[in-house]
């Protein structure tokens, strides 16, 4: 079994910065991608970002220019540094794991509230 814990969120200023961490432990797993989705009140869950096991990364359009994704292998955690937010970016932050033998693993989710 896999958990996943997520931290760093939080309310901000539009035009301000937060940086989500996610970190995976439990039992023996190897991760294949890891990655970040949102989702808004009233609104179905969407991408955001991910990284492959090799570095690969792939961003939703909003986060293209904004948003950067890493990851720390030592540390099974992923990181997004988020930077210039606006009031749309208001939502629940989930981070996501697939195992190697394609499992999905989510976190409880955090909160960013992005005010005017």
């Amino acid at each position: 079994q896999v958990q996943l814990v997520e931290s760093g969120g939080g309310l901000v200023q539009a035009g301000g910065s937060l940086r989500l961490s996610c970190a995976a432990s439990g039992s023996s797993f190897q991760i294949n991608a890891m990655g970040w989705y949102r989702q808004a009140p009233g609104k179905q869950r969407e991408l955001v970002a991910t990284i492959s096991r090799s570095g690969s990364t792939n961003y939703a359009d909003p986060a293209k220019v904004r948003f950067t994704i890493s990851r720390d292998y030592a540390k099974n955690t992923v990181y997004l540094q988020m930077n210039s937010l606006k009031p749309e970016d208001t939502a629940v932050y989930y981070c996501r794991l697939i195992n190697v033998r394609g499992k999905e693993y989510w976190g409880q989710g955090t909160q960013i509230t992005v005010s005017q």
